[in-house]
């Protein structure tokens, strides 16, 4: 069957910087559908020459050693350009009239992806019902949505009314690229294909769980945005929840889309709510030097750059296991990872014989070093039963034979084209976030809050933060990854 990819928001970054480059990759790997077309629509006026000629110098960068200029050539003649204003009813209706002088005749799948500003989101959805594009008689329709989802639970809520105005919830597919990156996919395979570690996958075994998602870089010419948006919006309702739901759900029955998302939602229902002096306890806020002089923020902002918050999840598997989410900006290195802190071993045997061991940690590494680290004791050689702590390496980039990791947007494309939501949100699962991060939100902006912490660049965070954990007899796992040229 025929495909047809319509990008809403073609001239922005997001579509020349991931889409056209994973699309490109698809096609080049004999993965993208036969007979796919690619609509992009936006207020510029291009002529489709015009655009591919963009397009071209645009991918060649972000794809580098891959891009190969025959095999773009052949791609570049299934991407077409058609000036359209998301206010405009008349400029879908000549967007659906452009569709069919390009598409076969028979039934045809069509993905929607909305590439603009959130703020967008109603109108264009609205526009494709009034205009009838959401119309699935003739082959499926479908709808990508990026995030943010709503900026709090009423507007995330009120988001999901107008998309099941026009499409039903099977239809839409509210991405986080997280979900797309290869380490993510295999934390299913590594817990649920795996007799080694799915038995110790529970509250006998483990002490604590920490996730980081940790970013190097300032805001930068970001900063306007951010300021309304802060850490918690940013990074944690989003990115660090999917990680957190992945990494506690119960293994499905088996694997599919509707069967895995009720698995995952389960986990947030399980969260326990904060309430009381929770908010102040249980979470840490920091800002880091150098935030009040970014272009775009005002002055005695309150806004956090950094978040640590401690969650628990009330069921069977995880009772008394504290969930760690920790992300921020202006940090030490770039590195997304979650680290399974297991028990201490209930008894030493050897004595004093040997220093205090170090408990096991199972490393999970999302970006950039991806992989997976197993740390445990070994003897030191030559010596009485002395100790150090060892580890187990296994690096993605290996198994690539030392060529790029696929981007996470390849795996999602692929995957909305052929119809398998597993890797994105549902609409109760989006609003169970929002509600567990928006009590959050509204504590740290009343007098109760935890006091913003400040924090150099280039450190781990606030000093307060590694002190919070050393209370709580545990410490942070800050180590940057080994990147492997």
């Amino acid at each position: 069957m025929a495909h047809t990819i319509v990008i809403f928001g073609a001239s922005g970054d997001l579509t020349s910087r991931k889409l056209i480059p994973a699309l490109y990759r698809l096609f080049q790997k004999k993965r993208l559908p036969v007979d796919t077309q690619i609509v992009g629509v936006s207020r510029s006026e291009y002529s489709h020459d015009q655009w591919r000629e963009q397009l071209t110098e645009s991918t060649a960068k972000f794809v580098g050693k891959g891009f190969d200029s025959e095999a773009w050539q052949a791609f570049s003649q299934q991407i077409f350009y058609q000036p359209g204003d998301i206010q405009q009813t008349e400029d879908f209706q000549a967007l659906g009239e452009f569709l069919k002088s390009i598409e076969p005749e028979g039934p045809v799948d069509r993905v929607y992806y909305l590439s603009t500003k959130p703020q967008l989101y109603e109108k264009a959805i609205a526009q494709l019902g009034a205009s009838g594009l959401n119309d699935d008689s003739n082959g499926e329709r479908r709808v990508i949505v990026e995030k943010p989802f709503g900026t709090d639970l009423a507007s995330a809520k009120a988001l999901n009314h107008a998309m099941h105005q026009v499409f039903r919830e099977d239809q839409v597919y509210r991405i986080d690229h997280y979900l797309g990156k290869e380490t993510v996919q295999n934390l299913f395979v590594l817990r649920f294909a795996n007799t080694i570690f799915e038995p110790l996958w529970n509250h006998n075994y483990i002490d604590h769980v920490q996730i980081t998602v940790a970013e190097e870089v300032p805001v930068g010419r970001r900063a306007g945005y951010y300021d309304t948006s802060g850490v918690l919006r940013d990074m944690v309702q989003n990115h660090l929840l999917q990680l957190m739901m992945i990494t506690a759900m119960e293994p499905p029955a088996r694997f599919d889309a509707d069967l895995v998302r009720d698995e995952k939602v389960k986990v947030l229902h399980s969260v326990r709510p904060m309430v009381g002096g929770d908010f102040a306890s249980d979470s840490v806020r920091g800002q880091y030097e150098g935030y009040l002089q970014e272009e775009g923020v005002p002055a005695g902002s309150q806004t956090a750059s950094f978040a640590a918050v401690k969650l628990h999840v009330d069921n069977w598997r995880w009772q008394g296991v504290p969930f760690y989410l920790r992300s921020g900006k202006a940090m030490s290195c770039r590195t997304t990872q979650i680290v399974i802190h297991f028990r201490d071993a209930p008894h030493l045997l050897l004595g004093s014989k040997t220093r205090v061991p170090t408990a096991n940690q199972l490393v999970i590494q999302v970006q950039p070093a991806e992989g997976i680290q197993l740390h445990f004791q070994t003897k030191v050689p030559d010596t009485e039963l002395k100790t150090k702590l060892s580890s187990l390496d296994f690096r993605f980039q290996s198994e690539c034979g030392g060529g790029a990791m696929p981007d996470s947007y390849q795996r999602l494309l692929l995957d909305a084209l052929n119809g398998d939501a597993s890797l994105f949100a549902r609409s109760d699962e989006v609003e169970l976030a929002w509600g567990i991060i928006d009590p959050l939100i509204a504590a740290w902006r009343s007098p109760a809050a935890p006091p913003l912490q400040t924090y150099p660049q280039g450190e781990w965070g606030p000093e307060w933060c590694t002190q919070w954990m050393q209370q709580q007899g545990r410490q942070w796992f800050d180590v940057c990854p080994v990147l492997k040229g």
